[in-house]
């Protein structure tokens, strides 16, 4: 019954930290990289739709990324879409494709992002100790009911608070990696 329980909070805390992983990947560090893209919804026929789904996503270069509608009709639609998503992207119509200039950050900017990220982060390990509060609550209770002893549990919360450590400490790194990213000129 422990290592149940002990299985359960560690694939909760992996995906507490996947999630912040997701978060940071969207984060836009200067450098193309089409995932900035990723969650942008354009009108297609009245059924919003993943850009990624209506054309081929690509870096041209360091500081350009491209569109080529698989529809040549929804050109508009995807600038529109773009301009619209709030990114700071302002993409240019340049024949059948839809080129995306990235814009170097400036300091402010920067920073910005880094407090976004630590937000980000401190999201994820408010998630992780949840779970791990969550799985001492429920081996205390499986204590009394499994009846299995409190040398059983206190093993289990020690174990416990090795992945809570470990789950913090990878967060902790992907912050760390972003945040070097992001200062990065």
């Amino acid at each position: 019954m422990v290592k149940e329980i002990l299985k359960e909070a560690d694939d909760k805390m992996k995906k507490a930290v996947d999630v912040v992983r997701q978060e940071l990947i969207k984060i836009r560090t200067g450098k193309a990289t089409t995932t900035l893209l990723e969650g942008i919804k354009v009108d297609y026929f009245g059924t919003m739709t993943q850009l990624s789904h209506l054309g081929n996503l690509a870096v041209a270069d360091v500081h350009t990324l491209t569109v080529t509608p698989y529809d040549k009709g929804i050109l508009e639609g995807i600038q529109k879409a773009i301009q619209t998503a709030n990114i700071g992207l302002n993409p240019v119509k340049d024949g059948q494709i839809i080129r995306v200039p990235i814009p170097p950050l400036n300091e402010e900017r920067r920073r910005e992002l880094v407090k976004l990220t630590k937000k980000f982060g401190e999201d994820g390990k408010i998630a992780i100790r949840n779970v791990r509060r969550d799985a001492i609550e429920h081996l205390k209770k499986s204590e009394k009911a499994e009846h299995f002893s409190e040398d059983e549990r206190k093993k289990g919360e020690a174990e416990l608070q090795k992945m809570t450590d470990k789950a913090t400490k990878d967060i902790d790194g992907l912050l760390g990696q972003k945040e070097k990213e992001i200062m990065e000129v």
